[in-house]
């Protein structure tokens, strides 16, 4: 069984990924923004999709901060791992990402979350893997009770 990513990982880029998740999880726009590099790219998923219809991904901190402002602010993410896979200066970590939003509408979906570090440890590129119609959304629980 792999360790999961912790503060007392070994691996570079599995610690930058728990300092990913764990600022994502608090809120902590600042902290998740200095964990990347200053010309890190974030596919969030990879390719074309509603979060980033070029497929591009969102390239640079000024691009990764407008992705934090429209996709993660808004939301409360947890993330709940299976596996951690690390090599070279690369971490995959495979579970779930449930989010829920502002007006009780949760969503979860099962994917693979890749983070590759620089020297320095920082974030040079976040790939996640999942697919938006396997993404399942749930009701408020008040609407769920009127069911």
């Amino acid at each position: 069984m792999s360790q999961l990513p912790s503060p007392d990982s070994e691996h570079p880029a599995q610690r930058a990924a728990w300092r990913s998740m764990d600022a994502v999880a608090r809120g902590d726009k600042r902290a998740w923004l200095d964990n990347f590099a200053d010309d890190a790219v974030v596919e969030d998923p990879v390719g074309k999709s509603m979060l980033d219809p070029t497929g591009e991904g969102h390239r640079g901190k000024a691009a990764i901060e407008q992705f934090w402002d429209k996709n993660i602010a808004a939301a409360r993410p947890m993330f709940s791992l299976q596996h951690s896979i690390c090599v070279g200066n690369e971490c995959a970590n495979i579970g779930t990402l449930s989010t829920q939003f502002e007006n009780g509408m949760l969503t979860q979906l099962f994917g693979v979350f890749v983070y590759r570090v620089d020297d320095e440890g920082k974030v040079v590129s976040l790939r996640t893997y999942w697919k938006v119609d396997e993404m399942t959304m749930h009701p408020p629980f008040a609407d769920r009770a009127k069911s």
